[in-house]
């Protein structure tokens, strides 16, 4: 029995990726921050903060593993460097969580051969200050240049799943909250009818889990996702249908004003991939797992599917009334009141 270990997978893509590697015949351990338990003998979660020290002693005690997926976002890359060469000494296979984000705006469909910000931005801000693109493309670069292979890179779309819900950069207590509350979403009209890179965390988790043991996907990186030429518009449209939600599209710089808090990186969130009109190519993710587009949930039916599961649990609903959630309400109530 092959021997997987998730860190920090209990969360949006860890969660959909353990129950398909356990369907197919994998022990899987997960280290996450909260308490689980787990209903299977071929799945162990174990409660701790994944940083180095921990995961040496980890290592020590529980063995190489077959495969390794971190799923933990390390900024400082010097930090990065040093946990890197920890994971692919104690296992055959480390998957690098990367992200579609690190893509520059070169190339209408994105391959993985697109040009990355870090080869083509000449922004110091960019290559200074921002805390995802730059340094998830620094780690890949780290990898590539060990000369070894026991490494897969992925890059993700945007996922969703009840854990988040993903729209352009609303997320879901101005979905949920201000729709059951009869008030208006803000959307930035500028995205509108760009193409979106958005899918449904399923899709994404039964992705990874097949690249996993996978002898195509060493030394390789891999866009993960599903294509369905889906516009932000579109996106929003299920949101109306299916959940009665009620968006208007404003100006961008008026929403990055009431609807996040209009930092660096919400700003980078919308100008460096949200408002880039771009398809993305799946083909050779789907060559090398034998899976299909007919394998994957529709964005409509995922959007239906994570709608209709936080319906029945409200304490994950929960989850998202945090202090910033309602100021960020208050600052939408106050723009659309002043707006008429």
């Amino acid at each position: 029995m092959k021997k997987a270990l998730l860190i920090a997978g209990s969360g949006t893509l860890g969660a959909s990726t353990y129950p398909e590697l356990v369907r197919l015949g994998w022990k899987v351990d997960v280290i996450s921050l909260e308490d689980y338990t787990s209903v299977t003998p071929r799945l162990d979660f174990v409660k701790a903060r994944a940083d180095y020290e921990y995961l040496e002693k980890f290592f020590a005690e529980r063995g190489r593993y077959d495969a390794v997926v971190d799923f933990v976002l390390t900024v400082d890359v010097e930090v990065l460097k040093r946990r890197m060469d920890l994971i692919l000494a104690n296992t055959d296979q480390f998957v690098y969580v990367s992200s579609y984000r690190t893509y520059s705006d070169l190339d209408s469909t994105v391959t993985e051969s697109t040009p990355q910000w870090l080869d083509t931005t000449k922004d110091p801000k960019f290559l200074a200050e921002d805390d995802y693109a730059i340094p998830k493309a620094k780690g890949e670069r780290y990898l590539t240049s060990l000369g070894v292979r026991n490494w897969t890179i992925i890059r993700p779309i945007i996922s969703f799943t009840h854990f988040r819900l993903d729209l352009v950069t609303v997320g879901a207590y101005a979905i949920l909250y201000r729709t059951a509350a009869g008030k208006k979403v803000p959307l930035p009209a500028e995205v509108k009818e760009k193409h979106c890179g958005v899918t449904w965390g399923g899709n994404t988790g039964l992705q990874i889990a097949r690249l996993l043991g996978n002898p195509g996907a060493f030394g390789e990186a891999f866009t993960l996702g599903t294509d369905e030429g889906l516009t932000w518009g579109d996106v929003a449209r299920f949101y109306e249908e299916l959940a009665g939600a009620n968006f208007e599209w404003v100006p961008v710089e008026d929403y990055l004003a009431i609807a996040t808090e209009n930092k660096y990186m919400d700003r980078q969130m919308i100008f460096t991939d949200r408002n880039l009109d771009r398809r993305v190519d799946f083909s050779k993710v789907l060559r090398v797992t034998g899976l299909k587009e007919s394998d994957f949930k529709t964005c409509r039916e995922a959007v239906a599917y994570e709608l209709t599961y936080l319906s029945e649990r409200p304490d994950l609903v929960r989850r998202f009334d945090t202090p910033l959630r309602r100021e960020l309400d208050a600052r939408m109530d106050k723009y659309f009141a002043e707006r008429g």
